[in-house]
């Protein structure tokens, strides 16, 4: 049974929410004070905490800053009388969960209540630095910062439904464990889950692996054989980097969406399934779709709830947690007792811009764990990454940053995809001159030093 602490300093609206909350089957105390709601809290350790914003002596604001430093997980619901933006705004700040203005229907806060225990519930994957927890087994998802906590809520309202989800970030930060959570907390999660990425199998043997195929389809075929969304019927297919899904199978793709139906490669017999789509990409799919190279009505399909996973640099308050996740990861895995890292080393850690995301992150900490042999990682072990971190503060002048970022399409790989580096540098700059004259496609034409038309064909391209 949920618990639920109602604090008011009126007692009639304690005693009538307790009522009401405890007729809809859950468990509840109430608290007329700021402190006496604290101890409370520490007592009886509630899910979600209703509780007025103004109450003599300790207000709310004060009560949810303590709550939220010593329980985060514990989710805060703050109601008022006076509809105050900037108090809203402060309490969301320090991670209330919901801000309500009085008079409210009690539906309405019983709906946000029970968003805020899935999002609590949720957050169970989410690392807290909490040492004595046992770190083996899955894959977690790391973070506290506002745009982590945001993604949980959202996971939290979305999880429930059938609707298809579009998970869209850079490469790297973990857009898999999102899909992953999802389906753990859906109505789904005792049903089959199935990950297929899209640009890794060669596209002759995609539609096979996705659609299935019948007896003497092609050459080699001696037996049917049943695609993943076969498989995977009553549960959640998740297809990674759909971005680079061909245009011959998004219209097959689409027809399940729709339908729920397709045909198995060399087959006549009409396959009905019942399966919830999660999708993710590191592409523009906007971009894609101008060039004809995906179709707008998949995009519209894919996207019904369309998740951002911000990129690492942007949520650096997440990094220590990430760190001290990894290290006991690798703890289990190399057998060794490392206790954490040093204050100088996670400094240059929370400097570095992480242009790989969490998996960069990990794969550091990973290498600088095989070489370590004390009881702390320092900076000695994360020398290659120093080298990185140099060059990048180094960079004073315009030949300086072409030649580190050079450096670095050399060292990772990106070589192989020279056009799209190019495309996504020149898109960048476009991006940025716009941005300087405020849309003003003249004035950022004559500060790039070109011409208008020019200007107008690449964003036409969307480069």
């Amino acid at each position: 049974m949920h618990r639920v602490l109602v604090v008011d300093d009126q007692q009639i609206v304690c005693y009538s929410l307790q009522r009401f909350f405890q007729s809809k089957g859950f468990e509840v105390s109430v608290a007329t004070k700021g402190e006496e709601a604290l101890q409370k809290v520490e007592i009886e350790s509630p899910d979600v905490v209703v509780m007025d914003v103004r109450m003599p002596g300790m207000d709310g604001i004060e009560v949810l800053k303590k709550i939220k430093e010593k329980y985060p997980k514990i989710q805060v619901i703050m109601m008022t009388a006076y509809s105050t933006t900037e108090r809203a705004i402060e309490a969301i700040k320090l991670g209330a969960f919901d801000y309500l203005t009085k008079p409210f229907e009690n539906e309405e806060l019983l709906y946000r209540v029970r968003d805020a225990i899935k999002t609590k519930e949720l957050m169970k994957e989410v690392i807290f630095l909490d040492r004595s927890e046992d770190y083996t087994g899955s894959e977690r998802i790391i973070g506290k910062s506002p745009k982590m906590i945001s993604i949980c809520k959202q996971i939290g309202k979305v999880a429930p439904t059938d609707a298809p989800v579009l998970i869209r970030g850079e490469s790297g930060t973990g857009k898999e464990l999102i899909a992953r959570a999802i389906y753990h907390y859906s109505n789904r999660a005792n049903k089959p889950f199935l990950a297929i990425n899209c640009a890794a199998i060669p596209q002759e043997l995609l539609e096979a692996e996705l659609f299935g195929y019948e007896k003497g389809a092609f050459t080699g075929a001696s037996l049917r054989r049943l695609g993943k969304f076969e498989q995977c019927d009553g549960g959640t297919i998740f297809l990674d980097e759909v971005g680079d899904l061909p245009l011959s199978l998004q219209g097959k793709l689409l027809r399940v969406l729709q339908e729920g139906t397709f045909y198995r490669l060399g087959g006549n017999e009409e396959i009905k399934v019942n399966v919830r789509v999660i999708a993710a990409t590191n592409k523009d799919l906007e971009s894609l779709i101008r060039k004809n190279l995906f179709r707008e009505d998949l995009y519209y399909r894919l996207s019904v709830v369309t998740l951002y996973l911000p990129p690492l640099r942007e949520r650096k308050e997440d990094i220590k947690e990430l760190v001290y996740y990894f290290i006991h990861k690798y703890n289990q895995k190399f057998g060794k007792k490392i206790k954490g890292i040093t204050a100088e080393a996670l400094e240059k850690l929370e400097e570095y811009p992480w242009p790989g995301n969490v998996r960069e992150l990990e794969n550091t900490i990973q290498r600088a764990m095989v070489f370590c042999h004390t009881d702390y990682l320092s900076l000695e072990n994360f020398e290659p990454l120093l080298q990185d971190i140099h060059l990048y503060k180094k960079c004073t002048s315009f030949d300086e940053i072409v030649k580190t970022l050079v450096d670095y399409v050399f060292k990772e790989g990106y070589y192989e995809r020279f056009h799209e580096m190019i495309s996504k540098i020149e898109k960048s700059i476009i991006k940025k001159a716009l941005e300087l004259t405020k849309g003003n496609q003249v004035q950022a034409a004559n500060l790039l030093k070109i011409s208008r038309n020019t200007l107008r064909k690449k964003l036409e391209e969307e480069i």
